[in-house]
């Protein structure tokens, strides 16, 4: 058999079994996490590595022209900015007074649920059919909103104390090198396989095709790497953190109906409605938070909020099993 073609039906059957082989990914980490504690710190250390190859690989996906292009769209990032820095806020704040007895689970969840996601919401837009190259577009104005809102937020939810004790350098390190960096290497590739000599042109050619044919492999890395990171911390304090899982669950289902509605707003005011590949991004927007930039900041925080941390990784155990479940259903809520 032809190894191209063998290759080809490889991809294509793991693209359509994808959804099966992520929760697979998920309950590999999570067995191996739990089964062997030692994994964290070393599994730790490879989330922003991995990620960041998962991100240059949907950045390479995603031509240059295309990328221009959704720069220049306002509208969308308007409506994004207005999902997340308008609606979000209060919903969080409504949400945050079920567990308000406790001051940890409640200053964990305000960071998280308060900051949307940037990195790999735009690997699970592309994955359910969305304007991935839009989100990518807005990824560094939605990175510096939460940076400016953020503070503000947690004063009025949390109080002064909260706020004194913010160190926002993350995020600068988040638009470094879970964005610029990918970008910029996804940028060359593309131009040294446009544009390269006749030798360095059939290698980036090759390259590109490889990285893109091993998206879904590099996802299914980047879950059990996360899910193996922090299982055995969580498992710990199980019983304080299981009341957080129904919370995050609400606050997913309240974000896909409200991103749903956003999506579709335009149209209710007699103006251009957006395509559906932008109303998909705009839900996953709404519902993905952004977790992983987030926790160094709690991290931080003083020993009296040792839980909060914890509250913020539960949150990306439960959001990584919400975004697998969102691949199959956002394009059934909005159909092409």
């Amino acid at each position: 058999m032809n190894p191209a073609r063998s290759a080809a039906r490889l991809v294509d059957g793991m693209e359509r079994h994808q959804a099966g082989l992520y929760l697979a990914a998920i309950a590999l980490g999570a067995a191996a996490g739990l089964g062997l504690p030692r994994l964290a710190g070393p599994a730790t250390e490879l989330i922003n590595p991995v990620l960041g190859l998962l991100l240059y690989a949907t950045f390479l996906s995603i031509p240059v022209a295309h990328l221009a292009r959704a720069v220049r769209d306002w509208r969308f990032l308007l409506t994004l900015l207005a999902l997340n820095f308008v609606l979000v806020p209060p919903v969080v704040f409504a949400l945050s007074r079920l567990v308000a007895d406790d001051d940890a689970l409640t200053l964990g969840l305000l960071f998280v649920l308060l900051t949307p996601c940037v990195d790999y919401v735009i690997v699970f837009t592309g994955l359910a059919g969305g304007a991935k190259e839009r989100l990518l577009a807005a990824a560094p104005i939605l990175l510096l909103a939460q940076l400016l809102a953020l503070p503000g937020l947690l004063w009025l939810m949390a109080g002064h104390d909260v706020v004194a004790h913010l160190d926002l350098a993350p995020f600068a390190d988040a638009l470094v090198y879970l964005i610029l960096l990918p970008l910029a290497a996804a940028v060359a590739t593309q131009r040294l396989a446009e544009r390269g000599g006749t030798r360095i042109r059939p290698a980036a050619r090759g390259l590109g095709a490889a990285v893109l044919g091993a998206m879904v492999p590099l996802m299914m890395l980047t879950l059990a790497v996360v899910v193996a990171s922090q299982v055995h911390a969580v498992s710990l304090e199980l019983g304080r953190l299981a009341r957080l899982v129904p919370v995050y669950a609400a606050f997913g289902a309240v974000m896909l109906g409200a991103g749903w509605l956003f999506g579709r707003a335009p149209a209710w005011f007699g103006r251009p409605g957006f395509d559906i590949a932008a109303r998909r991004a705009i839900v996953f927007s709404g519902a993905t938070r952004n977790s992983l930039v987030v926790l160094p900041l709690v991290l931080a925080l003083p020993a009296a909020f040792d839980l909060a941390p914890l509250a913020v990784v539960t949150q990306t155990l439960v959001e990584l099993i919400l975004m697998v479940v969102l691949v199959r259903i956002v394009p059934r809520l909005i159909p092409a």
